[in-house]
């Protein structure tokens, strides 16, 4: 059963871990919090594509996201007492510096990664399944993370055909 908090009082950085965790209340909605989410995806790609960041700080992002998300989940998941909540949408946020990191951006090629990184997320196509069973937060980060590569190489692909000269 889902700790709803009621039982016990959070201290404060657990409130902090909860609010981050759950993207800022997103991972709160009871239908689909991984898609509503996952919106925080669009709004990091359009940081990018409005302030031109280059790959180097992309991938910075992705990593100041990656490293402490590992234990924000983890905490999380402990304080929902799941192994993987489904309000725990950190993951699914951290992934779009990834399916953003190559691309050219625009409105289309934002949407386009958004729907991408779901349909990779809920299918888990091989080997993205397998990432779940790693330990803690780390099994929890780790099949977004690998789904995010898999929707940012294809939409990268996809440019470079596109936009070949």
């Amino acid at each position: 059963m889902e700790n709803s908090g009621a039982s016990k009082r959070l201290s404060a950085s657990d409130k902090i871990i909860l609010l981050l965790g759950e993207g800022f209340g997103l991972g709160r909605v009871p239908k689909a919090p991984g898609t509503f989410g996952s919106l925080w995806g669009i709004l990091i790609g359009w940081g990018f594509w409005k302030l031109d960041v280059h790959l180097a700080v992309r991938l910075a992002v992705f990593a100041v996201m990656f490293v402490p998300g590992i234990s924000i989940c983890s905490r999380c998941a402990s304080l929902r007492g799941k192994k993987d909540p489904g309000s725990v949408v950190w993951d699914e946020m951290t992934a779009f510096p990834l399916v953003y990191s190559l691309l050219s951006l625009n409105w289309w090629w934002l949407l386009a990664g958004f729907g991408l990184f779901r349909l990779f997320d809920i299918t888990k196509p091989w080997p993205i399944r397998s990432f779940e069973r790693l330990p803690g937060g780390l099994g929890i980060m780790a099949d977004d993370q690998i789904a995010g590569l898999y929707a940012g190489v294809i939409l990268y692909v996809a440019q470079v055909i596109l936009f070949a000269s």
